[in-house]
Parts: C-alpha cells; structure tokens; sequence
C-alpha cells in the first residue's frame, strides 16, 4: 500500500507547471475513436488515462504515446460491450457511451465508477441518446443502447452538465440532421472537444456558450488538438501558495479558466500576481473569511471547494461552504476536523458548512477518500505542524501529474512510500 508522508510548514519558493487537464483529456481520448486518427498533444501522464488507454485498446484501436502526445488510431475499432471491470475503473468510461453510438448506432457499458462523491446519475447522459433516436435497456446491470439511425434532436438539459454535454456531442456530430443542446454545459473542456472534433470535420457550433448546435456528418477523418492547461490543478497549486508561497510561480495557467477563484482569493486579500499565463502567489500575514458557493462554469468549480476549505481553516473569522453540484463532497471535513479544524455543519443544511478560523492544524493520520479531498488534505498537511500520513493516495493519482515531484521541486517536504 502506498501512503503520502508531508512534514509541514515549508515555505514553497520556485515553479510549478501545470500540466493538461484531466477532465478534458479523459474526453478527448474516447471523442479520438470518432475519426481513423486523431493526434492530441499536452496528455496528463495519471491513472485515469492509462485506464482509458486500456478500454481503446480493448475496443481494437490503437493507442500510442510518446511523451505527453497521444495518436489513437480507429482502424480496428469494435462495438464490443465493455465490461464491468473497465467502465468502474472511472467516471469517464461514459463518452465511450456516446462515441460507440455515434460511430456505430450501439454501445454497452456498465454503469461507470470514479469517486464516491453524492449521486452521479447519468440519465441525462441517455434521455439525450433517446432524443436522437436510440432505445436505451437494461440486462442486469449494463445498459445497451441502440438505434437503426441517429438524428438530429433539440435537446434540452435541466442541469447544464459538462458530462451529459459532451456524450450528446460525440453521438451528434453522426447523427442526421441538426442537434441543438440548450443549456450546454461552458466549461473550458467542452470547448476543448467542439475544438477537437472540428478538427475532424465535425460541423459543431456554440463553444463557450449555453447553445451548442450539431450539424451532422457522414464521416470524421484526422483530428488535432492540444489538452487545455488543468484549472483545477492550476488551483491547487495556487491555495498551497496562499498558504505557503514566497515567489512561487504557478506557470501554464489560462487565469480566465480560473476567475472564480482568483477573486475570491483577492477578497480574502492573498497577495497574487496575475499574468497572461502565469500566477505569482506569496503568503500573507491574514487572511479575511470569505463565503464559497460551488455552481456550473464560469462559477465556483466543485472540484476546488474541498481544496479551498483547507484554506479557509487558516482564515481570520468565519466562513461558509455551500456545496451545490455533489452532496456527498464533504468527506474531507471529518480529517481536517481531526487535524483540529473548526467546521460544522449549518444546522440541518448537509449542503453548507461552517469553517471558523483560524486554526492552527496538527498533523495525524488521515485518509483520502476521493480525488479532491486528497488535494484538501495534501494542503492541509503542508501547513500543519509535525508529519502528516495519508492513506488511499490512489484517488490523488488519478488526477495531479507527479505531484509528489513537483510540491517537491518548490520545497515541500513529502514522500511517496510503500507499506
């Protein structure tokens, strides 16, 4: 078993670059099988790739990498069922879903895995798959979607989900006729795979808005993109340097991806220095309470709420988090507590909590139990005092590319063991 050891509270000087996104690059890998060859640069080297890099293969189409590139090569590409053991390796299983159908007009999978994190249902996912024409049926527990044709459909989603948007996009762009998904989901990483899929040959319109229109082709050939730098990990790296920095460069950012919380950090008054592409973050003597409300891009990403209220625990006064997207997100609280943070729960709210500050933090054992709350207690650890272990590291892997290196590079003192 490997665990993460931090001996806390050094000060963290020098660069970081952040590297592709993960949640873009797990959508553009199944969206690759779409076209004969498609090539993406900027590739994250984490486990939720090398899972995907296991199920395209599995499928019959190539997959090599060189670096940080990525060329997929569909020539060989099956509709085979994909099994159990593949779709609950992780949440982004799903656009296998939406690219086999697209491609072949059928697709099974199991219902996919990823973090425990609240209620993750997908049926969005497949009442958009109805829309354009496909029946959708359970044996067991796999679903089996199918259609004798795809077609164009006006689609409205009730929750502008970034998952849900990208799988009706990868059905659509071969389906007959126009899609329209209203209520589009805006993150950065749809726009990423409208780009990518453009490059194909793809007739997709609407990036970067709530109004995405699909103009169906016949076929897709080529494809070339670059991954989106990681917001999430950009953010990160930016709350250690609020609690930790001197100097410390935060280098590869798009700071627009990152607003929401580039200004709640200014509200709080950290000392950051924007640039074009890059963020200088220095710790400052206080910090003001602030209150945190998680919603769909451009607002608060949920995947930085667990990280941010390590920080909060080091603000001068109160503040609250409010969790809007997933309910279950909140597992990281019960360790900071035990770290000898002050957070409670908003009365009968599960869905807001208190954070009264500031509290100096204690090292002690703690475990990860999904991606994001690793991230929160990895910062934690770096500001407590004494030696923190934590345990069930892998959801950490899954998503920040050699972070154990690179808090490392900047004057961490962590470890990566086995026991």
């Amino acid at each position: 078993m490997e665990i993460i050891k931090i001996k806390g509270r050094k000060k963290l000087t020098g660069t970081i670059e952040i590297g592709g996104a993960k949640n873009s690059a797990v959508s553009l890998i199944p969206a690759a099988v779409l076209s004969d060859e498609a090539t993406i640069f900027n590739v994250p080297d984490i486990s939720d790739i090398k899972a995907l890099h296991e199920i395209t293969e599995y499928l019959g189409a190539s997959f090599e990498r060189d670096g940080d590139k990525v060329i997929v090569k569909s020539e060989g590409l099956e509709c085979k069922p994909i099994t159990l053991e593949h779709s609950k390796k992780l949440r982004a299983s799903y656009y296998f879903m939406g690219a086999l159908l697209g491609k072949f007009k059928h697709a099974e999978m199991y219902f996919p895995g990823g973090c425990s994190i609240g209620a993750r249902p997908i049926d969005l996912h497949l009442s958009g798959f109805e829309k354009l024409g496909a029946t959708v049926s359970l044996d067991g527990d796999k679903y089996i979607i199918d259609a004798d044709k795809l077609v164009g459909a006006d689609i409205d989603l009730r929750f502008a989900s970034v998952g849900a948007t990208i799988n009706i996009l990868l059905a659509a762009v071969y389906a007959e006729g126009k899609t329209i998904i209203r209520n589009a989901a805006m993150e950065p990483e749809v726009g990423n795979v409208i780009d990518f899929l453009n490059s194909m040959g793809a007739k997709v319109t609407g990036k970067d808005t709530s109004v995405i229109e699909i103009e169906g082709v016949q076929s897709l050939s080529g494809g070339l993109t670059t991954v989106i730098p990681d917001r999430i990990e950009a953010g990160t790296y930016i709350l250690a340097g609020v609690m930790n920095g001197e100097d410390l460069k935060i280098d590869h950012v798009v700071p627009e991806h990152i607003k929401s919380l580039t200004d709640i950090l200014e509200k709080m008054g950290a000392d950051l220095k924007i640039y074009d592409d890059y963020i200088v973050v220095n710790k400052v003597p206080s910090l003001k309470p602030v209150n945190v409300v998680t919603e769909p891009y451009p607002g608060f990403p949920t995947d930085l709420q667990q990280p941010i209220t390590s920080l909060l625990t080091q603000a001068d006064g109160e503040s609250l988090v409010t969790e809007n997207i997933y309910e279950n997100r909140f597992q990281n609280v019960q360790y900071l507590v035990q770290m000898g943070a002050n957070i409670e729960f908003d009365g009968d709210d599960d869905r807001t909590i208190r954070v009264k500050g500031s509290t100096p933090l204690i090292a002690d054992e703690v475990v990860t139990t999904d991606l994001r709350a690793g991230a929160a207690l990895i910062l934690a650890g770096l500001c407590a005092e004494g030696e923190t272990t934590i345990k069930e590291i892998k959801h950490v892997l899954r998503g920040y590319t050699k972070i154990i290196t690179k808090l490392r590079q900047v004057g961490a003192e962590i470890y990566l063991e086995d026991v």
